[in-house]
């Protein structure tokens, strides 16, 4: 007589969007909301911490003279700003609406020439092969890390062998050089051109000039914006080279005009006006140059992020 055995059948294991779905059911909506509101609480605490400053910048330009003593920070006075901007861009012959000009000169004109060289230069390092080019690169690599006031010293004893100290020329020529633009221009090539594209374009004939300017150019675009803004923001805020560089009030920038009118509050008090309302507009080109090229910054940003 044969025993007949059934065999029970294996328990089914659940599968991978199971599994998923049971944890996402055990998942508390409480824990949930939890989560979005520590990172949003931090979030807007960051965004205070950063606007503090400007805000209180722009409470204080709105006051005159005595509600700028009186009142505590953050409170409201009397409504002087027109009055207080007419004061900056008049007082001692409008010397103020100079110091910005030789800012946008220093930070538009150096930053615009700097950057092209750097992502020239970043784009024959990536699309050229030549003898010691790794080797050369690193040495660019080396220059990120030597901070720029070390260099000052140097850089004014050159200048002065080459006869432009206290001229434009001092802080143009050395705004050129920009090790780290150069790096960022080498990752923006790497990433926004191709070689097959370049590669056409010589079988078409066209020169090596020619393909930069007419095709490579145009596709560093962002990458070319974003060098600018880190340019930009370097250069309007360069202060320790205007110091070491120039002696004449008509040659400051502006970042230098108004240290040294606060370097004068103690002798006369009404300083401290001029200095918060100048300052005040002294921030806007920045604000500025982000809001009208954040579409560049933000491409920029994510170059590569994608495949």
């Amino acid at each position: 007589m044969s025993t007949l055995t059934h065999s029970t059948p294996a328990p089914a294991q659940p599968s991978t969007d199971t599994r998923r779905q049971a944890t996402a059911r055990r998942r508390t909506p409480g824990h949930a909301l939890l989560s979005k509101g520590v990172v949003n609480g931090l979030l807007i605490l960051a965004v205070c911490y950063t606007l503090m400053p400007v805000s209180w910048l722009l409470i204080a330009a709105t006051k005159n003279h005595r509600d700028l003593f009186a009142t505590s920070g953050f409170t409201l006075g009397h409504f002087d700003l027109l009055a207080n901007l007419r004061h900056v861009f008049t007082v001692n012959d409008g010397i103020y609406l100079r110091w910005f000009g030789n800012s946008v000169l220093y930070s538009v004109v150096g930053s615009a020439a700097s950057t092209l060289i750097c992502v020239a230069t970043g784009y024959a390092f990536d699309k050229y092969d030549f003898r010691g080019k790794e080797k050369l690169f690193g040495l660019v690599l080396g220059g990120v890390l030597v901070p720029s006031t070390v260099i000052q010293l140097p850089m004014y004893l050159l200048a002065g062998k080459a006869g432009i100290v206290n001229t434009y020329w001092a802080l143009l020529l050395p705004a050129l050089v920009n090790p780290f633009g150069v790096y960022l221009a080498r990752v923006f090539s790497e990433g926004y051109v191709p070689a097959e594209v370049l590669e056409a374009a010589r079988v078409d004939g066209a020169g090596e000039l020619r393909t930069f300017a007419r095709i490579a150019l145009p596709m560093l675009a962002p990458g070319f914006m974003t060098i600018f803004l880190f340019s930009f923001t370097a250069s309007w805020n360069n202060f320790f080279g205007a110091l070491v560089m120039l002696n004449d009030d008509h040659l400051y920038p502006v970042s230098l005009g108004l240290f040294m009118w606060n370097s004068v509050t103690q002798q006369q008090p009404e300083y401290y006006s001029l200095v918060i309302t100048g300052s005040l507009v002294a921030v806007l080109p920045l604000i500025v140059a982000f809001v009208c090229l954040q579409r560049f910054w933000r491409s920029g940003l994510t170059a590569g992020a994608v495949k």
